[in-house]
């Protein structure tokens, strides 16, 4: 991997910006929650960077967001200082000291029916979100953890009024929240889901935050909380011990650095699958532009020229990606130009892959939830955070408010077999003590001469595409609002299909794409809640949108 002194170099040289830090004179948040949006600002308002800002962003989404983020769940950051150098905070939830491969196997060997990798106690991962914020708060932040705890100890205390989104994921848990008493009487009224407009406290949940505030991680992941969340996880049959606990660490990593014609990307690297996915559909774009397949490409030509990229992507994700601590990943092979220009010149311009003849490389959501900040400095920080599905694995700890992820899900619980989202892995994502599952989580930031953006997005399984779909429009000069709310389209190499939203596409290009082969499948709705941050820099101008599908707010204010 490059040194981060060469990266910082290159995205300099190649983004065409000057060696002095970066200065937008604006202050600008993009998160999924109006309430998480203003405490970030806040936090820029009242003598914090962008760091700051971030913490007080993804800590009120913790409060406010139960069913896609909280304190019992786990992200990648991306923090990129005023000098340029980017830094990715890796605070993946680890599976806890006792798991093993087989544990969500029955004695035939086949997966549990009761599904305990998604509902109960046994499907969650020790948390990475309290020590993420604990680590950044230390390291890179200008207030104390307090100051930037201070809006979600309110609003955990004081609570917040549900919306309907809040209802419409409740409602599809409502069985696994009924299933656990103490979920069932925060989350829920009488085993009912609660009315619009209804206040949700949560006590505890603020008394843990504070815990954190004055102690840092080991307020969390030590003394009293530890003692409770493990109690609480125990009874109720998990595997959670408070070795588990103090075991935790963040790891700061160097991100995944792409250079596609003018533009220099940074992403997420492993265990977060979206930076090695990203680097390869564009490194296959650069062996083999889609004008070598199609003098002057329209609409449906550009849609299965992307869809074949993804489809090669994601079958290498399938194969070979998992926690690099514990599996040898081919990194370098998978993103070799030898192994990209076989990848690309195997797609046929009038004809659509078969996802089981793909050779291989040889080894020689709705829930999740996603920031963007920028502050007048040029700091930026984009993060996606996430409990996997709507409200975790459903399990509340009474005595500490954490509700807990199901991310075990995203390990492959059996090789060859989907997981909720679909996605299928192999043994370098199986279950293992200590380990962190593969994800898709992708936040990214780009620079090209004429533009620079932080962009990421929440959608299981269909993040890395959405973001693949939202860096070529930030280079393709589309407007930040056209951007964040373009129809979207997905592949993944299984199941052997194109995902699209209901309004993805006409008549005629369903026609055309079912015609070279391709089998669609509108999924019934919108997916993905991007927040995006963009910055021209012929105008220096800064624009700050959150995704419509959505309830967030973007505010880009300049400061004097």
């Amino acid at each position: 991997m490059l040194s981060r002194t060469l990266i910082v170099a290159t995205l300099l040289a190649l983004a065409g910006c000057a060696t002095t830090p970066l200065s937008t004179g604006t202050n600008a948040v993009a998160s999924a929650h109006p309430l998480a949006t203003q405490a970030g600002l806040q936090a820029l308002q009242t003598g914090g960077n962008a760091f700051d800002a971030a913490i007080a962003t993804a800590a009120v989404l913790a409060v406010v967001e139960p069913y896609s983020a909280g304190m019992g769940g786990g992200g990648f950051w991306l923090l990129q200082k005023r000098n340029r150098e980017t830094v990715m905070i890796d605070a993946r939830e680890t599976a806890p000291g006792q798991s093993h491969p087989d544990m969500y196997l029955n004695e035939a060997g086949e997966v549990r029916s009761d599904q305990p990798s998604l509902n109960g106690p046994l499907a969650a991962g020790i948390p990475g979100q309290p020590a993420a914020f604990a680590h950044i708060n230390r390291l890179y932040a200008e207030r104390p953890l307090r100051a930037n705890l201070a809006a979600a100890i309110r609003l955990a205390r004081q609570g917040f009024r549900i919306d309907e989104r809040y209802r419409d994921l409740a409602s599809w848990r409502r069985k696994v929240l009924r299933q656990h008493p103490d979920s069932a009487r925060v989350f829920l009224h009488k085993g009912k889901v609660p009315e619009t407009g209804t206040l949700l406290r949560q006590p505890a949940l603020a008394d843990t935050l504070e815990q954190l505030a004055e102690d840092g991680a080991e307020g969390f992941y030590s003394g009293p909380v530890a003692r409770q969340l493990v109690e609480d996880v125990q009874a109720a049959g998990g595997i959670w011990t408070k070795a588990d606990l103090a075991a935790y660490q963040i790891i700061e990593r160097d991100p995944v650095t792409i250079r596609y014609r003018d533009a220099v990307i940074q992403t997420a690297s492993l265990p977060s699958s979206g930076g090695m996915a990203l680097a390869q559909m564009f490194g296959m774009m650069a062996e083999r532009p889609i004008t070598e397949l199609y003098p002057e490409p329209d609409a449906v030509d550009r849609i299965h020229y992307r869809t074949e990229l993804m489809r090669r992507a994601y079958r290498d994700r399938a194969r070979h990606m998992g926690d690099p601590a514990y599996t040898d990943v081919p990194r370098e092979r998978l993103r070799s130009s030898d192994y990209l220009a076989r990848q690309a010149g195997s797609i046929e311009p009038l004809t659509a892959s078969d996802s089981r003849t793909l050779f291989d490389a040889g080894t020689g959501g709705r829930h999740t939830t996603h920031l963007s900040v920028l502050d007048s400095d040029g700091r930026r920080v984009s993060a996606t955070l996430s409990i996997n599905w709507p409200f975790g694995s459903g399990f509340l700890s009474g005595q500490t408010g954490i509700l807990l992820n199901n991310e075990m899900n995203d390990f492959a619980i059996k090789p060859g077999v989907p997981n909720a989202y679909g996605l299928v892995g192999g043994k370098a994502n199986q279950v293992e003590a200590g380990k962190r599952p593969l994800s898709s989580m992708s936040p990214t930031l780009i620079d090209t001469p004429q533009r620079s953006a932080i962009i990421g997005t929440p959608g299981g399984s269909r993040i890395i595409s959405m973001v693949f779909l939202g860096l070529l429009d930030v280079m393709d000069g589309h407007p930040a609002g056209a951007i964040v709310s373009r129809p979207r389209y997905h592949h993944q190499y299984q199941p052997d299909q194109i995902q699209h939203e209901p309004e993805a596409f006409t008549p005629d290009q369903r026609f055309r794409l079912q015609a070279l082969g391709h089998r669609l499948e509108n999924v019934g709705r919108e997916y993905g809640n991007m927040q995006l941050i963009l910055t021209d820099h012929t105008s220096g101008q800064t624009q700050a949108v959150a995704d419509p599908r959505g309830i967030g707010q973007a505010i880009a204010q300049p400061v004097d």
